[in-house]
């Protein structure tokens, strides 16, 4: 097939453009990753005199490195629209939210979406794959204090076990606030067929567009974060100890990404923005904890509802034939956030 002149003029162009992103990026890295570490080193003695004063600090320079990595989607004209419940106003509360996944670049979608929200940033805690720590990113995240799961059957129960001794060790002792956890435990791609033999054999849905969620990190995460409470108080301690203490876990966030045509964002993507200009669509729900059962069948069978409701959804979206999840439904597009969000579903009345 022969290529036009125009078609050449596109692919030189996109070249280009990609290589003069990637030389930005390095450049970006080689500046902005070193200083964040050495400002910390700087900062040691601080640490030992007043540690939340040198936690907050380091929150505002981790939130920094976020939107620079945000602002290369930004750059590229890869855009956010967000849907449903509104997530700002819980961004002082304790929070953990689900998120479907299906490519590295869900991560910075997700920088992106979060940076107008309060002090999320700064106070959250990210779970993501053990490969993410061999990145240029990696030593932020251990420095950060987020938490690198080892996928793999073999690794499972010890990998709970760190997560137990990981929340324990850094969440409260550094004021985090919001976790982020894929329960999925890998991408789509890599585990959809695995889910659909798992479902047939087990007499569940059949799922396209999301995997049957795993039970272990949600289920630590709840029993070590959810503030157990007797008559009014938290246990063990009377009403004005309480009010000392934490509040504990609050929320969940179910939250779930689209992409136009089912087509995810990598990060190679996202570093170098050959693809053309898209938006991705993300869509907030809120459960309040009281609402989620810790028992760990009924955790599971609350859990499964969850993404059969995000496959409904996506089918739903990559229907339609402007990729809304619903018409006439007032949003917010990052980063202009003009107009405000409404919880809308198949089947739900505009």
């Amino acid at each position: 097939m022969a290529v036009t002149l125009e078609q050449a003029q596109r692919a030189g162009y996109v070249f280009l453009k990609a290589l003069l992103r990637f030389g930005f990026m390095v450049a970006n890295n080689l500046v902005a990753i070193p200083s964040y570490v050495l400002y910390l080193i700087a900062l040691q003695p601080l640490r030992l005199l007043d540690s939340k004063r040198f936690w907050y600090i380091e929150g505002v320079l981790f939130k920094w490195l976020l939107a620079m990595v945000a602002s290369w989607g930004w750059w590229a004209e890869y855009t956010v629209i967000e849907w449903g419940d509104d997530v700002k106003t819980i961004s002082e509360d304790e929070a953990v939210m689900l998120v479907n996944h299906q490519a590295t670049g869900d991560i910075c979608t997700l920088m992106m979406c979060l940076q107008d929200k309060g002090t999320v940033v700064r106070q959250m805690m990210w779970l993501m794959d053990h490969i993410f720590k061999y990145t240029n990113f990696g030593i932020v995240s251990l420095i950060h204090g987020d938490f690198f799961i080892r996928q793999g059957k073999a690794y499972r129960d010890q990998q709970l076990v760190l997560l137990q001794e990981h929340l324990e060790k850094y969440y409260r002792s550094r004021d985090r606030k919001w976790i982020v956890l894929f329960p999925e435990g890998g991408f789509l791609r890599k585990r959809r067929e695995t889910s659909q033999a798992f479902a047939k054999k087990n007499n569940l849905p059949f799922l396209t567009h999301v995997t049957l969620p795993r039970l272990g990190a949600t289920q630590v995460i709840l029993k070590k974060l959810v503030a157990q409470q007797e008559n009014g108080t938290l246990a063990g301690g009377d009403a004005t100890e309480a009010e000392s203490k934490p509040k504990g876990l609050q929320w969940v966030i179910d939250t779930t990404i689209a992409y136009p045509k089912a087509e995810p964002i990598d990060i190679q993507t996202w570093i170098l923005g050959y693809r053309r200009p898209t938006i991705t669509h993300v869509h907030y729900r809120i459960f309040p904890i009281k609402d989620v059962p810790l028992e760990p069948e009924a955790l599971t069978a609350w859990l499964y509802q969850r993404f059969i409701e995000k496959e409904d959804l996506l089918s739903h979206f990559y229907k339609t034939e402007k990729n809304n999840w619903c018409k006439n439904t007032e949003m917010r597009s990052i980063p202009s956030h003009s107009g405000t969000d409404r919880s809308c579903f198949p089947g739900d009345d505009p």
